[in-house]
């Protein structure tokens, strides 16, 4: 996709994420939201339990971390791999397609988390033109 060249009519690719009906809206939903994207970046360290993966992803609920990993596995971004041990062992890792998502995401993290001190300014400067609630 060429968002940063313009988008024009005349594409090679058969979905468009600003169509409404396109199922592509899905999966960015996943991966660009709150819980996704920080799965995702988490995983891109390596392969996780699913109760370290939650520590690592700092305030996510037990529930949200499940549905959140349920969708990028079925999205095919996360393989989960069970083993048969007692008690039960469950590893997510990120399947091929799941690094591709995840690189680029680890570039906008880093690119934010650079651009902090820009952002907090930036957020003193409106702040200030705003009146008091």
């Amino acid at each position: 996709m060429a968002i940063t060249q313009g988008r024009t009519a005349e594409r090679d690719l058969p979905y468009d994420v600003f169509s409404r009906d396109c199922p592509s809206r899905g999966i960015l939903e996943h991966v660009t939201g709150r819980w996704g994207a920080l799965t995702l970046g988490a995983l891109c360290e390596g392969s996780f339990r699913f109760n370290q993966l939650r520590r690592r992803v700092d305030g996510v609920s037990e529930k949200m971390l499940s549905q959140t990993l349920h969708a990028l596995e079925r999205d095919g971004l996360v393989h989960r791999e069970a083993q048969p041990t007692n008690p039960p062992r469950v590893d997510y890792e990120l399947t091929p397609l799941g690094r591709e998502v995840a690189e680029r995401l680890a570039g906008l993290i880093e690119f934010l988390e650079g651009s902090m001190d820009q952002v907090l300014a930036a957020r003193e400067r409106y702040d200030a033109r705003r009146p008091s609630a």
